[in-house]
């Protein structure tokens, strides 16, 4: 197609395990190539795991060691893909969805193809008061 750009568009989510709240976006990422999407969980997961109880960090490094190559195969294949933890009260959700990016939204997401963590991935660091 004229105008597209094929890509990924990731975002992470966190919702009480209880269901009392509803979803809420974390944050967003748009990334062009399936390596790019699954390493964008990757870093968060590998970020955030020193904070999580056990049962979590069992999760994200069993996410890491055995299923992140069955995630990028899915992506390869254009498949959606989503990882999900529940720590304590909490699931945090990853989800990455093959898009086709308009050229004119494109270059006015330029300024986001910086290589900074997830916003999310600062609310779980050790230390972190909020």
């Amino acid at each position: 197609m004229n105008g597209t750009t094929p890509g990924y568009w990731c975002e992470c989510w966190t919702e009480d395990a209880a269901g009392a709240e509803g979803p809420t976006r974390l944050a967003s990422f748009d990334a062009y190539s399936a390596p790019q999407a699954d390493r964008w969980v990757a870093i968060a997961l590998r970020t955030i795991s020193p904070a999580l109880d056990s049962d979590a960090s069992d999760e994200a490094w069993t996410w890491l060691h055995d299923d992140r190559a069955k995630t990028r195969r899915a992506l390869l294949r254009c498949e959606p893909c989503t990882v999900t933890i529940t720590h304590a009260n909490v699931r945090i959700t990853r989800t990455i969805r093959p898009v086709l990016f308009l050229s004119l939204a494109h270059r006015s997401l330029a300024h986001r193809q910086g290589t900074e963590l997830p916003t999310c991935a600062h609310t779980f660091m050790p230390g972190r008061k909020d």
